[in-house]
Order: C-alpha cells, then structure tokens, then sequence
C-alpha cells in the first residue's frame, strides 16, 4: 500500500512567512515589528488589534483598515498560536512570538 501524503507539513511553511513580511514591509514602510490581539479598547467582543512600531520601537501611525488587515493576515499565517494572548510580528525575521512572556524569556 501507497502511503499518502499528509497535508499537515512536519516543518511550518516559511516560504509563506517570508512573503507576509514582505508584504507587510511594503504596505507599511518603516515597520519592524506588529503586535496583534484580539482586545481593541473600543470594541466589547473580540476583534483584531494591531499595534505597529519601528526599529527604535516608535509607534507608526497607520490607518484602523491598514491595522486590521495586518492583524488578520498575521493570525490566518498562524492559526495554531495562542491567540488568546498578544502575538508580536518581527517582520525582519518573518517570526512570531508570545509578547506578554518574550520580558520573561517563557515560551506560550
């Protein structure tokens, strides 16, 4: 019997993940890093939050739809992280990683 291939890669898709950060970087010059929840202050259910800063860790102002679709491309590439918990982007790195626990060095 034929064994059939597995549509859960064993490796996460980086090509894909390299190509978000480039898309982020050119829709948001300056960008270096986005942090996403889904805890916007002025909405009472969850909805995708994005909070976008510079290498100097300066926030960048962008536009609610420019943040919002950020934050929604950024958790369709990770569906299996924490979402309950901050995520931060570094698109230098083309890697996410837990933001409440990065200070303390934990992993989510």
């Amino acid at each position: 019997m034929l064994a059939t291939p597995s549509v859960n890669p064993a490796c996460p898709d980086t090509q894909r993940q390299h190509r978000l950060a480039a898309q982020l970087a050119e829709m948001i010059p300056g960008a270096a890093t986005i942090r996403v929840s889904l805890t916007d202050p002025s909405r009472a259910w969850p909805h995708p939050r994005a909070a976008i800063r510079d290498e100097g860790g300066k926030a960048l102002e962008v536009s609610r739809t420019t943040a919002t679709v950020a934050a929604r491309w950024i958790r369709r590439v990770w569906p299996e992280a924490d979402w309950t918990r901050p995520q931060t982007f570094d698109i230098q790195r083309a890697a996410l990683t837990c933001s409440d626990l990065v200070a303390a060095d934990r992993s989510c």
